[in-house]
């Protein structure tokens, strides 16, 4: 990796953490600079201005906010737990995409930019549905929404209690097997 690559990396970095932290309106360009050990020329030269920046690291983390587990509709239980899980390691990907969602697209689908992004994982549930494993008369696209949402109960973005890698081991284990419990039964045929 050239100078350039890296400076451009730790950029990308430093941006990671304060626009996760502080929200695209809060997050200072000074700081992200000074974190990544780089000049706010550099930063622009890269990326244009800050929403660039934003854009810049949304797109980077796009993927994983949306596939960082992968579906399986006959095992819904292990999605939900399987998010929540990955929220715990990757917090920052659940508070990026809040606040994308807070202060860039405050209603409708969060995800424009990856067309038809959730075809597999609706396809999937439909193909459960029809071997009977999930409930047929709900909508796929309602149990995806319905399925992601149960998994945020305790999220960066919950408004209740926000889980930690550093909770005990015991919460973690009760919140899943209410997660995983309440995701059976929701959607059971």
């Amino acid at each position: 990796m050239n100078a350039g690559e890296a400076t451009k990396r730790r950029l990308l970095d430093a941006a990671t953490a304060e626009f996760a932290t502080y929200g695209i309106a809060g997050a200072r360009v000074d700081r992200i600079s000074a974190q990544a050990r780089a000049n706010k020329a550099q930063l622009y030269a890269y990326f244009g201005n800050k929403e660039g920046l934003f854009d810049a690291v949304f797109g980077e983390h796009l993927d994983m906010i949306v596939n960082t587990v992968p579906l399986n509709a006959e095992d819904l239980p292990g999605y939900a737990t399987g998010l929540y899980d990955a929220y715990l390691v990757h917090p920052e990907l659940v508070r990026l995409a809040t606040w994308s969602r807070l202060e860039r697209v405050p209603a409708g689908e969060l995800i424009t930019n990856l067309p038809g992004h959730d075809t597999l994982k609706l396809e999937s549930i439909s193909a459960a549905q029809r071997a009977g494993l999930v409930h047929p008369a709900l909508a796929p696209t309602d149990v995806l929404t319905l399925v992601t949402a149960m998994s945020l109960a305790w999220s960066p973005a919950s408004v209740t209690i926000a889980a930690t890698k550093d909770d005990a081991e015991d919460e973690h284990e009760r919140r899943r097997k209410a997660l995983h419990e309440t995701v059976r039964r929701a959607f059971a045929p």
